[in-house]
């Protein structure tokens, strides 16, 4: 199987959670089949262990750019390739053309529903993508969803065949739990890096922070979270915000009481390794949230709103992610003090979300193309 993945902006090196999405979903899926990858210019090839050609614009117009079809068809005859991968629904048109001309299967991988999303970020022309987007899907061979909420979606409202969609999930590249040990060094290197006291529990909230769901879970932590938290006096902590893009209107955020702005960290796995509980006040923004993914795949406790934790099943998380009702503030800092941080992340979780089974699946849905 030759697989030829079309990515259409910047992921390598990946640091972002979508990126991340791409570059390690292609990496353990280059393991079973012969993948190269088609994406823009601005991308380092160095930080892929897969071919990649790298010779797509970067610009806005690239998404009209009707001459990559003639510089896809040729990498397509002469990688050979049988199925196309295009990461997200804007260049399906293009995937349609290759699926007719080329003689290739067409697959969707959807990282959630962009139409939708873009609709809870109050954009006037979601509609217009919801049209387009349902076309691309109905187009394809075959749609890989992030999530099951959006596959039934998809199912209900693009009409699309259920027997020819599937669900690729973010993931982890861990198997098991990190050590008590290296939990406790990481803790070390952080509570001196911040001088934060041994008796404090470490908060972690981390993202791209000039992102509309973001930026109202940053809101959210200083005018509900620790006004909440400061009132029960006998609790000890930190919170400590990781991230890029910081808006202007936070730029005070240092001067907040027990929460320290970070910035954008080269060390984020340290981060995560040290923190005692991950927070996700996230209420909008679709699709499964890869924060609260790597959060436990370090063994956090998470406490999460209940639209943070779609695409997390409960029942294989064992009481480590904690889910509270949206905007029901006062309830989720009550749930951040009666964290039991005994319990570790169970293998279940681990066997669910390790990239390696997660690219065996895909593997096996693009056999049955």
């Amino acid at each position: 199987m030759n697989v030829l993945s079309l990515v259409s902006y910047n992921f390598l090196p990946a640091k972002m959670g979508g990126q991340k999405n791409i570059a390690l979903h292609n990496a353990y899926l280059s393991k079973l089949v012969n993948l190269v990858c088609v994406t823009t210019c601005s991308n380092d090839v160095k930080f892929a262990t897969y071919k990649v050609i790298n010779i797509l614009g970067d610009s806005f117009i690239k998404y009209y750019n009707a001459f990559y079809f003639f510089s896809l068809r040729r990498i397509i005859k002469e990688e050979k390739i049988t199925h196309l991968i295009i990461e997200h629904p804007y260049w399906g048109w293009l995937g349609f053309l290759l699926k007719h001309f080329c003689k290739v299967k067409f697959v969707t991988h959807s990282h959630n529903i962009e139409s939708i999303r873009f609709k809870s970020l109050n954009k006037w022309w979601w509609k217009i993508l919801w049209f387009y987007e349902k076309w691309v899907h109905q187009q394809a061979d075959f749609s890989l969803f992030i999530t099951d909420e959006d596959r039934n979606f998809a199912k209900e409202n693009y009409k699309i065949d259920f027997n020819k969609s599937a669900v690729t999930t973010y993931g982890t590249g861990f198997e098991d739990c990190q050590s008590i040990e290296e939990k406790n060094n990481a803790r070390k290197i952080i509570q001196a890096k911040h001088h934060i006291d041994i008796a404090h529990k470490i908060i972690l909230f981390n993202g791209t922070l000039d992102y509309a769901p973001n930026e109202n879970a940053i809101e959210t932590i200083i005018n509900q979270i620790n006004p909440n938290l400061q009132l029960k006096s006998n609790y000890k902590y930190k919170i400590l915000i990781c991230g890029k893009n910081l808006p202007q209107q936070f730029h005070q955020l240092q001067h907040q009481p027990n929460i320290i702005y970070c910035g954008m960290v080269d060390d984020i796995d340290t981060y995560f390794k040290a923190a005692d509980i991950f927070i996700n006040p996230v209420t909008d923004g679709g699709g499964i949230k890869t924060k609260v993914i790597e959060a436990l795949a370090y063994n956090v406790s998470v406490v999460s709103t209940k639209s943070g934790a779609i695409g997390i099943p409960e029942e294989i998380v064992n009481g480590k992610l904690l889910i509270v009702n949206d905007d029901d503030w006062e309830a989720f800092s009550h749930t951040i003090i009666s964290i039991d941080n005994s319990l570790k992340t169970p293998e279940a979780f681990y066997t669910h979300f390790y990239w390696g089974n997660i690219a065996q699946k895909t593997y096996q849905n693009l056999q049955q193309i």
